[in-house]
């Protein structure tokens, strides 16, 4: 039985040690070939990169043979870049690995006149690398002073300075500018006359950030108009702040209103103070001042956050006449539903100019109207021809499209 059973064994046996013998060899070769170097990409070419400060130079090559679509298998999975200095010996290995498929490449770690050159290497599965290909000459990164690629930018941007430093000109030769009305401003000599006839002060916060803040400043020119007005009314006026900075400069403003008014003597400094730098406790005693001397008008100019409701809402109970302004869009809702009047964003910019009366921020503000202007055009002028591309595909009109898609808004220079 034992014999029988070894007799059918015998030829399983023969037959799994040919299996072995026949496969063991496909596998080794086919290990050996994708074990093998790829073969190298071609044509390095480096060259400074255009419209930068000097720190930046474009690589650019051919793939790998055994990167294309007809390499079977693919023996490629990324590149090794490398870089030195013309007076050096050795590369070092650039980071960042450009993938399989890849033909370019930018070095952003260049330093302005200094000579260059690159080496690149086809990286295979099993970390292979192929021959080194070098560039044919070094590269030198340059500082562009002028990109003519972005000449459309400087026409509009050259538009939009003229016709700043024009309207400028224009107001200092005397000749009046037409500025357009705006509501919240043309109430505060009303809001500040009630108060004189009611005989209750009025109340100016000028936010809560300090003096490095554009909105602060801005909210303490708004200040020196209700300061002068109130002056020439023989209104108490009332500047609590949260900043010791913000109160010296509001002393400062508020005195030369004053002056200007030809009333220094109704000057009263302790009418401008400092309260605290917390923010709810600054916000604690103005709104306490609110309820026991009820202003009539109260003035919100500058940055605010969670105290932009409590302050309105507690003007608004005590009926006072409420004009708010600021650039913070999370609070203008809050001065809106509780205010009077609100300069919402650009409008408490333009207000300084606006009060102000100063040649130079005038024909600023006319200025910038102007480049509104261009910038509403070229928007209506391209939402026109891509709808008319979208519905008629006339090859004509997609050549407009073209050209202000590439060049005007792109890089494409002045000429398709």
């Amino acid at each position: 039985m034992r014999n029988a059973q070894t007799e059918k064994e015998q030829p399983m046996v023969r037959r799994l040690v040919l299996a072995i013998m026949v496969v063991v060899p496909l596998v080794g070769s086919a290990t050996s070939v994708l074990a093998d170097p790829p073969r190298p990409p071609a044509n390095l070419v480096a060259s400074d990169s255009k419209g930068d400060i000097g720190e930046k130079v474009d690589l650019s090559w051919e793939l790998s043979p055994d990167d294309t679509a007809k390499a079977k298998p693919r023996n490629v999975i990324a590149y090794h870049l490398f870089r030195k200095e013309a007076s050096e010996t050795e590369f070092t290995k650039l980071k960042g690995e450009p993938t399989y498929q890849s033909t370019t490449f930018t070095d952003e770690n260049c330093e302005r006149g200094k000579q260059y050159l690159y080496q690149i290497r086809a990286v295979a599965p099993g970390d292979e690398l192929s021959t080194a290909v070098e560039t044919a000459k070094a590269v030198t990164p340059e500082m562009e002073y002028f990109v003519f690629s972005r000449g459309w930018y400087g026409i509009i941007l050259l538009a939009v300075c003229g016709s700043v430093t024009f309207y400028i000109e224009v107001a200092r030769s005397g000749r009046e500018l037409k500025i357009r009305k705006i509501a919240g401003l043309e109430a505060v000599d009303e809001a500040i006359g009630r108060a004189t006839e009611m005989g209750r002060p009025c109340l100016f916060v000028p936010g809560i950030l300090d003096i490095n803040d554009i909105q602060t400043i801005a909210g303490l020119t708004v200040l020196s108009h209700v300061a002068k007005v109130a002056a020439e009314y023989d209104a108490r006026i009332e500047v609590p702040t949260c900043r010791s900075l913000v109160m010296a400069t509001a002393r400062e403003t508020v005195e030369s209103s004053y002056l200007a008014a030809g009333r220094p003597d109704a000057y009263n400094e302790d009418n401008i103070y400092y309260v605290t730098d917390e923010q709810f406790g600054y916000v604690a005693s103005v709104t306490g001042t609110m309820v026991r001397e009820e202003p009539a008008a109260c003035f919100y100019m500058g940055a605010f956050f969670a105290e932009s409701l409590i302050l309105a809402e507690t003007g608004n109970s005590i009926g006072a006449i409420q004009v708010a302004g600021t650039a913070m869009p999370s609070q203008l809702p809050f001065f809106v539903a509780a205010c009077d009047y609100t300069l919402i964003g650009e409008e408490f910019f333009a207000a300084s100019a606006y009060l102000s009366g100063e040649p130079h921020q005038l024909g600023s503000l006319k200025g910038q109207d102007v480049g509104k202007v261009i910038g509403v055009t070229l928007l209506l002028i391209g939402c026109a021809v891509a709808t008319l591309f979208s519905v008629t595909g006339n090859e004509t009109i997609g050549s407009v499209v073209s050209f202000l898609t590439n060049n005007v808004l792109g890089s494409g220079g002045l000429l398709p």
